[in-house]
C-alpha cells in the first residue's frame, strides 16, 4: 500500500468512472484497475461498487477516502517544504476562496506568482458550502482561505487585506440608474430579486441585509454564480446584489453604490507557521487595491 494507490482511489472517487480517472492521471485503465484491486485486497474491503455507469463509493471507501485526503494533503506539504527550503516553489497550493470575493484581485496577484514561480501550482476551491469548508479546514487540506470571516473549525492566522464593496446591479434602462446617485435598501424593497443558492454564503449575506433593512422582496430566481445573476438582471429579470470586484467590466454602467456603504471585511487565513509558498502568496494579495472603493464615481446623496 502507498500514497500513490491513495491517489488513485481519490481520483476515481472524483470522477465517478474508472476511465475518466485513468485519463486524469494519464495510466491505462488496466493498470488503475490493477493498483484499485491491490490496494482493496490489502485493505480487506471494497471501496467501489462497480456499476454499468462507473463506480460509486461504499461506506467502508468513504470511510477509507477521508483519511487518504489527509494522508496525500500531508505528503504534499512534505514535499513543498523541503522544495523550498532550497529555494524553489513548486508543489500544490490549495486556496478556498468566498464566491465573488476578490474576483478581479485574486487573478493578478496568482498570474504575478506564477510568474516568479513557474512550478508552483494552486488549486482554487470557489465557493464550498459552509459545511465543506469547516470539513476540508479540520481535515488539514486547506492551506489558505480568502473568505470574510475564518470558518468554523479553522484555527488559521488571521491577516486583515481591506474591504470589499457590494453594489446593486439593476436591468438596463431601469429608473434608478438614472444619474450616479447612490441607492438605499428601500429604493429595491419592491424589485424581483435575483438571489443565490440558498447554501451560498453570499445568499446568508443577502437574506442577513433584508432582514436588516426591514424588506421582504420577491425572489424571481437564484443563480449560482455571480456572472449569471448578474446577466440575468441585465435583461429585466431583477436587481442583484453582488460584489463590486465580481461585476463583469461589461455591466459595471448596470451597478450602483448602496448609502450608506455596504462592505465586508476581506481577511486571508493562512496556517501558523506558513511555508514560503503561502508566505509568497500573502505578499502579492497584500499588493493589491483591498481599500473598499466603488467601481463607481463616488456616491451623491438621495
Amino acid at each position: 500500500m502507498n500514497l500513490r494507490q491513495y491517489e488513485y482511489a481519490l481520483a476515481v472517487a472524483e470522477e465517478g468512472s474508472m476511465t475518466a480517472a485513468a485519463e486524469r492521471l494519464r495510466v491505462t485503465q488496466p493498470s488503475l484497475s490493477q493498483q484499485i484491486g491491490a490496494l482493496e485486497k490489502h485493505l480487506g474491503v471494497r471501496l467501489f461498487t462497480r456499476t454499468s455507469g462507473g463506480v460509486t463509493v461504499t461506506v467502508a471507501g468513504r470511510a477509507f477516502l477521508t483519511e487518504a485526503e489527509i494522508a496525500t494533503t500531508a505528503s504534499r506539504r512534505a514535499v513543498l517544504a523541503a522544495r523550498a527550503a532550497s529555494g524553489e516553489l513548486a508543489g500544490e497550493l490549495i486556496i478556498a476562496v468566498h464566491m465573488g470575493l476578490g474576483a478581479r484581485q485574486l487573478p493578478l496577484a496568482l498570474g504575478r506568482l506564477r510568474h516568479r514561480h513557474p512550478k508552483l501550482q494552486v488549486i482554487l476551491h470557489e465557493e464550498p458550502d459552509p459545511a465543506d469548508m469547516e470539513r476540508l479546514a479540520r481535515q488539514g487540506t486547506l492551506d489558505m482561505v480568502l473568505v470574510h470571516r475564518i470558518p468554523t473549525g479553522c484555527t488559521f492566522d488571521i491577516h486583515p487585506l481591506g474591504e470589499e464593496t457590494y453594489v446593486a446591479v439593476l436591468p438596463e434602462g431601469h429608473p434608478l440608474l438614472a444619474g450616479d446617485r447612490a441607492l438605499r435598501m428601500a429604493d429595491l424593497a419592491t424589485q424581483g430579486w435575483v438571489r443565490f443558492r440558498r447554501a451560498s454564503l453570499l445568499d446568508q449575506y443577502l437574506t442577513r441585509l433584508l432582514a436588516d433593512a426591514g424588506i421582504s422582496p420577491p425572489t424571481v430566481a437564484r443563480a449560482s454564480q455571480i456572472s449569471t445573476a448578474v446577466r440575468l438582471a441585465a435583461q429585466g429579470l431583477g436587481v442583484t446584489v453582488v460584489p463590486a470586484s465580481a461585476v463583469p467590466e461589461s455591466f459595471e454602467q448596470l451597478a450602483r453604490p448602496f448609502l450608506p456603504s455596504l462592505t465586508e471585511p476581506v481577511i486571508v487565513g493562512t496556517r501558523r507557521h506558513p511555508g514560503s509558498a503561502e508566505a509568497a502568496v500573502l505578499d502579492h494579495l497584500h499588493q493589491q487595491n483591498w481599500c473598499g472603493t466603488s467601481l463607481l464615481a463616488p456616491p451623491t446623496a438621495l
